[in-house]
């Protein structure tokens, strides 16, 4: 009979075992998500390395979830369009496909490189003329540059459609724990911490902002043309993108600092959060 202080203090040993194994098989899962071997003896996935790895788990969880609804729902389309309104939620919840709309249709063939992208803004009479042709025809809405030559006006129709949003893309539900991200004053601790809030987005949300972020990153390689870096990109979709639940001037003064350092960080390091 083992006495209560031997049967505690195997019980100790038995738990530091059991983490081990535990830490060992998360390495190993992370080692496989990159494609890299860990050693026989062990060893650490650096720390930036971790987190990329997270982010593939990640990613392959969420598009199995969304593959397991699109199979148990058996939709019409492939996509899942329900609403063709400028205010309703236009995003695919599978692909983020509305952007497609406005990014891929309109800035991404014709204005990567106009000075000023998305911070100079259009005549609101033609953005008007965007949001009411997506009001009318849904994502048949033809803007391309035949219609619109102007880049910023459609530019301008993306920034008011997220502000226009009844719930920001960072929802009202993440937004104080992305600000506290961002208060965080190590670097590699303030990614993780901005990582681990991006999984508790709705996937509808997370989508769009990953393929936003994706866009906006190929705005950056394009600097030297239109002179818009991510902290550029950060001050305009700041306060475009998140909102405090609370209207409160103060608050949203308060707060703009770290809005655009989210956006900013969502930009820089789109390749290991999404």
């Amino acid at each position: 009979m083992f006495s209560e202080e031997l049967w505690l203090e195997n019980e100790k040993k038995c738990a530091v075992v059991r983490k081990s194994k535990q830490g060992r098989k998360r390495q190993e899962l992370l080692a496989v998500a990159l494609g890299v071997k860990v050693g026989v003896k062990g060893g650490f996935l650096w720390p930036p390395l971790k987190l990329f790895a997270c982010s593939q788990i990640s990613s392959l969880v969420r598009r199995a979830a969304l593959t397991h609804n699109d199979n148990h729902f058996n939709y019409e389309k492939t996509h899942n369009f329900k609403v063709h309104t400028f205010r309703g939620p236009h995003w695919c919840e599978y692909c983020a496909n509305f952007m497609w709309g406005l990014i891929a249709q309109g800035v991404r063939c014709s204005g990567l490189k106009s000075e000023g992208l998305y911070r100079v803004s259009g005549f609101t009479e033609h953005i008007e003329d965007v949001k009411m042709a997506f009001d009318r025809d849904g994502e048949k809405a033809d803007i391309s540059a035949n219609v619109y030559p102007d880049i910023n006006i459609i530019t301008g129709a993306l920034k008011l459609y997220f502000r226009d949003l009844p719930i920001p893309v960072i929802t009202y539900d993440t937004y104080s724990k992305f600000i506290d991200a961002a208060k965080i004053s190590s670097a590699d601790e303030r990614l993780e911490a901005v990582h681990e809030v991006l999984m508790l987005l709705p996937p509808a949300h997370y989508e769009t902002l990953r393929y936003l972020m994706i866009h906006l990153k190929k705005v950056t390689m394009n600097e030297k043309d239109n002179f818009m870096n991510a902290e550029n990109l950060g001050i305009v979709f700041g306060p475009t993108l998140m909102r405090p639940p609370e209207d409160s001037t103060l608050t949203t003064l308060h707060d703009m600092r770290y809005q655009k350092l989210i956006v900013q960080i969502l930009i820089e390091n789109e390749d290991v959060l999404f």
